[in-house]
C-alpha cells in the first residue's frame, strides 16, 4: 500500500459533474487549508495480494456481523443498542423472515503492516457510493488504463437486484431519500441505486421519504397517486424512523410493506455491534477491544456514541492527551474502542471503506484527512492495482 500524487485530468470538475457528482462541500487539508472532496491529485497503490487478502477479511467480517445479529435476537439484547421497546418484535420478526438487504460499508482501519481492523459498519445508510462504483472507476481508465481496481460494486448491485427482484412485493420498487439533506448527496445516492435497479429489469419510481403518504382505512402506506406502496428503499436512518409516529407505521407496515435496507440492520448499523463481537470473538486478528458503557481494561480508547456520524461526538483518550469533536450525539449511550490510530502516509491518514453487496465484498473507497477522526472535512481519493 503506497500513497502517490500527481496532477488531475485536465477539467475533473466537469467531468466528476456529468458523472452525477454534483454535490460535495471542500474538505479539509494541512492547517485546515480548502481541499475538494473528490481529490484526484492523490491516490494509493495496492498489491493484488494484499486486495485478496482484505477480501477475505471483509467476507469474514461480514460472516460473523450476521452471527452476531443472530445472537442479538437470540439473547433479546435489544436494550444493548438502544432499540426502543415497542420495536423489539418487529426487529426480530424482520430477522427471522430474512427480509432482503442490499449493501453496506465496512470502515476499517489498515496500513499494509497487518490485517485490516473493524472501526464501524455502516450497514444501513452507507454513502461514498457513487465516488467509490464510478468516478473512480473513470479515473482509472482514463489515467491508468492498464492497471485494476478493487471494484465490482457496480456489476455486484445490478446482480443483487436481479436476484431479490421475485422476492419483492409488488410491481414496483419506491426508491426514496430526504429531501432534509441540502447537500443533494443522498438524492445522488438514491438515484444511483435506483439506476443499478432498473439495469437488473425492476419498475423504479423515486420519491422524497416526506412525500410518503398514510392511507388510514387501507392502513398502508400509499405514494402520491394514493397507489399502494409495496417495497421501499430508504436512504433514511432506521434509529429516526423508530423515534416518530412514521416509524410506528412503519412497523406495522411491515411485511406486507417490505423496507430495503430492512429493519433487522438497526443492530448492524449501531456501534454497540463492536462491543457484541469483541465478546463473540475475543482476540479475533480483524476486530478491535470494543466494551458498552465503560472502557474495561483499556487505558487509550476511542469513545463512540451508539448513533453517531461523520465522526460527531468521538473523544479519543491515550496517555497524555485527550480530545473531543462536537456533536449533537450520545443520550444513547457510548461504545469505547481501543485507540489504533489510522496509519499515516505523507501526513495524512486514509480510512478504508469496503463494500458489502448481499453478501460479498465488492470494493473500495477510501476517505482521507489530516486528523485523527475521519469527519466531514475528509477527501475521497481513489485507487489502483498496478499491473506489474
Amino acid at each position: 500500500m503506497e500513497r502517490h500524487t500527481g496532477a488531475p485530468r485536465s477539467g475533473w470538475e466537469k467531468t466528476v459533474q456529468e458523472q452525477g457528482m454534483v454535490y460535495g462541500a471542500p474538505g479539509r487539508g494541512r492547517g485546515g487549508a480548502p481541499r475538494p472532496y473528490w481529490d484526484e491529485s492523490v491516490h494509493y497503490t495496492f498489491s493484488m495480494d494484499e486486495v485478496l487478502s482484505l477480501e477475505a477479511d471483509v467476507e469474514v467480517l461480514h460472516s460473523m456481523c450476521l452471527e452476531a445479529v443472530d445472537h442479538v435476537v437470540t439473547g433479546e439484547r435489544f436494550r444493548d443498542f438502544a432499540i426502543p421497546e415497542y420495536a423489539w418484535e418487529g426487529v426480530a420478526a424482520s430477522w427471522k423472515r430474512s427480509d432482503p438487504h442490499v449493501y453496506g460499508r465496512f470502515d476499517l482501519r489498515y496500513g499494509g503492516d497487518g490485517p485490516a481492523k473493524l472501526l464501524e459498519y455502516n450497514a444501513d445508510t452507507p454513502t461514498t457510493l457513487l465516488e467509490a462504483s464510478i468516478l473512480q472507476w473513470n479515473w482509472l481508465k482514463d489515467t491508468h488504463e492498464s492497471d485494476d481496481q478493487w471494484n465490482s460494486i457496480h456489476e455486484k448491485l445490478v446482480e443483487r437486484w436481479a436476484q431479490l427482484k421475485a422476492t419483492l412485493p409488488g410491481d414496483d420498487v419506491y426508491f426514496t431519500w430526504s429531501s432534509g439533506d441540502t447537500s443533494g448527496e443522498d438524492h445522488v445516492t438514491v438515484g444511483y441505486i435506483q439506476e443499478t435497479a432498473a439495469e437488473a429489469g425492476l419498475n423504479t419510481v423515486g420519491l422524497a421519504i416526506e412525500d410518503i403518504g398514510w392511507e388510514a382505512g387501507l392502513d398502508r402506506f400509499v405514494d402520491l397517486e394514493e397507489a399502494p406502496m409495496a417495497a421501499v428503499f430508504k436512504l433514511y436512518p432506521w434509529e429516526w424512523v423508530l423515534t416518530d409516529d412514521f416509524g410506528k407505521h412503519v412497523l406495522r407496515s411491515l411485511p406486507e410493506t417490505l423496507w430495503v435496507e430492512p429493519l433487522w440492520k438497526t443492530i448492524l448499523s449501531n456501534k454497540a455491534l463492536l462491543a457484541v463481537m469483541w465478546e463473540m470473538y475475543p482476540g479475533h486478528p480483524n476486530l478491535l477491544p470494543a466494551y458498552l458503557d465503560q472502557p474495561g481494561m483499556l487505558t487509550e480508547y476511542v469513545r463512540k456514541p451508539r448513533l453517531g456520524r461523520e465522526g460527531a461526538n468521538i473523544s479519543i483518550v491515550s496517555p497524555g492527551s485527550e480530545m473531543e469533536t462536537p456533536g449533537v450525539y450520545g443520550e444513547e449511550g457510548y461504545v469505547y474502542q481501543l485507540f489504533s490510530p489510522l496509519p499515516e502516509f505523507d501526513g495524512y491518514r486514509p480510512a478504508l471503506g469496503a463494500w458489502v453487496v448481499g453478501d460479498a465484498a465488492a470494493g473500495l473507497g477510501i476517505r482521507e484527512t489530516v486528523g485523527l477522526v475521519t469527519d466531514d472535512g475528509a477527501a475521497f481519493v481513489p485507487h489502483r492495482i498496478p499491473d506489474n
